[in-house]
């Protein structure tokens, strides 16, 4: 026979509320609550324990506690009440006392004639003085920690929770950032590595293939045994001096805008900047072409001229009626048309509307000449020569999309020794040599660089982007030759460029993603993964006029933490030094999953990222045991300890302790044979690449 509910919440019953505070409850244990270990809940259980969880009765269902201390009060009078009826002496007795935070409700819901429970966050109202102190039930347990909807993704067990199965919802998890903070040796790369395998693992149960993208930044090459091309993952691996299965990283020069450009070459923000950006916009405009098609320079030279004459009209009576502006327009059109009839008298074939344009420039000058010319021109004259022009202009086959001039930062290719070439005749022709001679000589030490050369230049084969970013990011996901993952290990990548390289390739995804977004009026799902993230996203001062590589490297990530969930980009962010990660990106991040962290500055730094209620959690972060953490956020309901699944050695990143024992005894703990020798003639060869 059941057990009335009265009845129930009365053998559970292990405590009394005497104190109520809107972020704390303290309640005193009764004389007979267990000790240790809690048998009147279904099941063994370790009570009372620091983390672990309560229920408190009260108007609408239960408010659920989690434990902050525990205590012990000497109390001069025993909690039994009329004790003196029975002639009996008073004796000093402890009392034991629990401090609980509140962090929700759990009420009972019924639904076709079943009953279940149903945790929210948040409590409508508090406890009493007297309200009963209860064990959840394990079905209760299981309502709270398991609490939520679409929870496709098993991560682990909670050992605060009887074991319960730990999942979360991979819309929350990675659509609004996750930050996975830890020591070194806490686990924190296996557990990102086990949220990329579980969730497709996940995906993989259905009949479909998945259609997911993950993009890990590798900087020291561990994920390649988890998830490159030889697990069931099928990851891409793009790395520098790329092996058999592996892809060359390429990211050329040309992919750069002027941001990256000018942090990568110090440019000054008042001398060097101006002119690099010019060069660069000449670069992405294809000013820079020796044309040796004479109908080509004619074009151009009309889209110039063309270009120029609507800005002179546009400045109104300036330009067209004050002095000096009309007298210098005349003098600026007269120079057109001699230029012009030069290129008429070198081509080969008569072109009816350049003879006609040059026909009504030689009319607007002479009505502009004499012993006291009226330099003054009306818009009605402009105007038949900007038509004259534009005629002139199609027929050697321009179109008025040319005439808009591209952006230094459009990704359109271009030869670096152009660049160079551009900049020195750009700096010769304003008489600023001197200024540039620095500039020019970091932009050619880094195209003549063997070791960035491979990554950086593309000139022996032109890089295709839109191939770049199918091969990166990924086609359509679905296909039995396209992986869900890329790895691109960061390893071998020069010092010099590591952060440009890494800044270059998030921008790109992310502003590939947001066109993607624009043109087709929805997202595409993606993760970017920055494993030693505290390297990338390293915190800054913004008070310097000229911004180091790893700064802008930073601000890309900073913007992509802000805006990339408007564009399905998410990010998994690995770190185990949160204390230098950037405040903006961290504030961003919904989701934490905080691994052992023993340095008080960083304890410090996660406890601010927590409300007050919810910083008990977190004492017990330098004590937290290897492949043990705290999920907390927006992927969780509440607070939760868990203990991450297993991986197998195949399934772990390659960051594993140095076995120094094993080696210096020749055998590991199995009895095997150990030997690590050093042939260091083939590692020069390779080092050397002869």
């Amino acid at each position: 026979m059941s057990s009335l509910p009265i009845e129930q919440g009365e053998q559970l019953r292990v405590g009394t509320v005497d104190f109520v505070s809107p972020n704390e409850i303290r309640a005193v244990l009764d004389i007979d609550s267990p000790d240790s270990v809690a048998l009147n809940a279904g099941t063994p259980r370790n009570f009372p324990r620091v983390n672990s969880y309560v229920l408190v009765s009260c108007d609408n269902g239960y408010l659920v506690g989690q434990i902050e201390w525990l205590a012990v009060e000497r109390s001069p009078y025993p909690k039994q009440r009329d004790i003196q009826d029975f002639g009996l002496v008073n004796l000093p007795f402890p009392q034991k006392k629990i401090s609980i935070n509140p962090v929700g409700t759990l009420k009972r819901v019924s639904k076709k004639g079943v009953d279940y429970f149903k945790f929210q966050r948040g409590s409508e109202s508090f406890p009493s003085i007297g309200s009963a102190i209860l064990l959840p039930t394990d079905f209760q347990l299981k309502s709270i920690v398991e609490s939520g909807n679409n929870r496709r993704v098993i991560i682990g067990q909670s050992p605060l929770a009887n074991n319960a199965n730990i999942a979360v919802d991979p819309d929350r998890l990675f659509g609004r950032h996750i930050a996975v903070l830890g020591n070194t040796g806490s686990g924190k790369s296996c557990s990102v590595a086990g949220l990329i395998q579980w969730s497709l693992e996940a995906a993989m149960e259905s009949e479909t293939r998945p259609n997911a993208r993950f993009i890990v930044l590798d900087p020291n090459g561990e994920y390649t045994r988890a998830l490159g091309p030889s697990t069931k993952f099928k990851g891409r691996v793009f790395k520098v001096e790329a092996g058999q299965g592996e892809n060359q990283l390429q990211v050329p020069s040309w992919f750069w805008n002027s941001a990256e450009w000018a942090s990568f070459t110090q440019a000054s923000p008042k001398a060097q900047l101006p002119l690099l950006k010019r060069s660069l916009r000449a670069m992405r405009n294809e000013e820079f072409e020796l044309h040796t098609n004479l109908d080509l320079e004619v074009k151009k030279y009309l889209g110039t001229i063309l270009v120029s004459l609507r800005a002179d009209k546009s400045k109104g009576s300036t330009s067209l009626n004050d002095f000096p502006g009309a007298k210098n327009l005349l003098a600026k059109i007269d120079v057109w048309r001699q230029s012009l009839e030069d290129y008429q008298a070198s081509l080969a074939v008569q072109h009816p509307n350049l003879d006609q344009l040059i026909i009504d420039i030689q009319s607007y000058c002479n009505d502009r000449s004499g012993r006291y010319p009226n330099y003054n021109a009306t818009v009605a004259e402009i105007d038949t020569l900007i038509n004259g022009i534009v005629s002139s202009f199609l027929s050697f086959g321009g179109n008025e999309g040319e005439l808009l001039p591209k952006s230094e930062d459009i990704p359109v290719p271009f030869e670096g020794e152009n660049l160079v070439a551009y900049l020195e005749a750009l700096a010769q022709e304003n008489g600023s040599e001197q200024y540039v001679e620095y500039l020019v000589a970091r932009i050619r030490t880094m195209l003549s660089d063997t070791r960035m050369k491979p990554i950086t230049n593309d000139a022996e084969q032109r890089v295709d982007l839109a191939k770049w970013l199918e091969n990166y990011i990924g086609k359509n996901g679905a296909g039995e030759s396209d992986s869900c993952v890329s790895i691109i290990d960061l390893s071998l990548v020069p010092t010099e460029i590591t952060h440009l390289v890494t800044a270059v390739i998030s921008r790109i995804i992310f502003e590939s993603l947001q066109r993607y977004r624009r043109l087709y009026n929805k997202s595409l799902p993606t993760v970017l993964v920055a494993e030693e993230a505290h390297t990338f996203i390293k915190r800054y001062r913004d008070d310097s006029e000229n911004q180091d590589v790893a700064a802008v490297c930073c601000q890309v990530f900073e913007k992509i933490a802000r805006e990339g969930r408007k564009f399905g980009l998410g990010m998994v962010i690995s770190s185990q030094r949160p204390s230098e990660l950037s405040p903006t990106v961290l504030s961003q991040c919904n989701t934490f999953l905080l691994h052992r962290i023993s340095n008080d500055r960083d304890q410090e730094q996660v406890h601010k990222m927590v409300p007050d209620n919810l910083r008990g959690l977190l004492r017990e972060l330098p004590s937290l045991p290897s492949q043990h953490a705290i999920l907390m956020g927006w992927a969780s309901e509440l607070p939760v300890l868990v203990k991450m699944k297993n991986l197998t050695k195949e399934q772990q990143p390659h960051s594993d302790d140095p076995d120094f024992w094993d080696v210096w005894i020749r055998k590991d703990e199995d009895g095997l044979v150990v030997e690590r020798n050093a042939d260091w003639d083939e590692v020069v060869r390779e080092w050397q690449q002869s």
